[in-house]
């Protein structure tokens, strides 16, 4: 059972026992009423010591899926059969999530200013507290994201696949697709691998709702990362299939405006030249196709109809 829930202005697991399990609100800025905006962690510490695993979730404030899993990792921890440390954050973006927004609440994007600055703007300030203060000595982490507004996702990893240990990690998770992503800069995964932190991220279905399936898989995933870094005791779940391993991916756009159908599904395999899209005028006639560049597989796909110049379409991954 855990004791109440401690009001801190930073994480020191040194001052929590060994076997313990605790809840925190970490006090990281203020509003502009002067009332703290505090960020719930989760921690579990194992009666014997190990490595440190940090488990992140809503670093942008539309994405749910990841707040259950962590709630569930936890509920089904067990301390006093344990090695090492599991903190969880269910929510990193606190005002971007009570906002109902995908942003910081200064229209910054958390995830691509990290680690921010000591005596930078808001999203600077908040950001270079969260990783000083919580996240300073952690071995591993699991970033928990969803697609954006108007898209949808499969259940995908980024991964440096180049590095061993981060491509173990990623197959562990017995995802649909893995993309070798050295982590680019300004990412939380990025900042901490400058601190030869392994990390990978789990993208993990659609924005703005809970997915039963999607939450399930991905859980699958993290016990299996907790056996294989002996933080726990059991036997490595394997997926019933490969994952598809793609080099790299990107985005194809649309060049012109209008009402877009995307045909095919997330983790489909196109061919050069199929077509992927249509894109139609408000009279319902076809203004254009679109056709795929190259051959490779659906990572994410536009779910909106309505597109501007320049809206995204498929996500297409490229098979190593």
């Amino acid at each position: 059972m855990e004791d109440a829930i401690e009001i801190i202005d930073e994480l020191n697991l040194e001052s929590i026992a060994p076997g313990a399990r605790k809840r925190f609100y970490i006090k990281l800025i203020d509003d502009g009423l002067g009332i703290p905006i505090h960020v719930p962690i989760m921690v579990a510490k194992g009666v014997q010591s190990g490595p440190t695993l940090a488990i992140t979730a809503a670093v942008h404030g539309n994405e749910l899926n990841g707040i259950p899993i962590v709630q569930q990792v936890f509920k089904e921890l067990d301390n006093e059969k344990m090695r090492g440390t599991v903190i969880g954050v269910p929510v990193v973006n606190v005002p971007g999530l009570l906002q109902m927004q995908r942003k910081f609440n200064d229209g910054e994007d958390l995830n691509h200013i990290m680690p921010g600055k000591e005596d930078g703007n808001t999203s600077d300030t908040y950001a270079f507290r969260f990783v000083n203060r919580i996240l300073q000595n952690i071995d591993y982490l699991i970033d928990l994201h969803t697609a954006s507004f108007g898209r949808v996702n499969s259940y995908y990893i980024r991964a440096n696949m180049h590095d061993e240990e981060n491509a173990n990690l990623a197959r562990l998770q017995n995802a649909q697709i893995i993309v070798d992503s050295p982590a680019p800069d300004g990412t939380l995964r990025g900042f901490l691998s400058t601190r030869n932190i392994k990390g990978i991220t789990l993208e993990v279905g659609d924005p703005n709702r809970f997915q039963k399936d999607m939450i399930r898989a991905s859980l699958v995933g993290i016990e299996n990362t907790l056996t294989y870094l002996n933080i726990r005791q059991g036997a490595i779940e394997t997926a019933e299939q490969d994952p598809i391993i793609c080099s790299h991916s990107y985005w194809q756009y649309t060049d012109d405006g209008g009402f877009l159908q995307v045909h095919p599904e997330v983790t489909d395999l196109v061919k050069k030249g199929e077509k992927i899209a249509t894109l139609r005028n408000i009279f319902g006639d076809i203004l254009k196709e679109y056709w795929a560049k190259e051959d490779g597989v659906i990572i994410g796909k536009s779910s909106h109809p309505v597109a501007q110049t320049g809206s995204r379409i498929i996500h297409l991954g490229i098979l190593a």
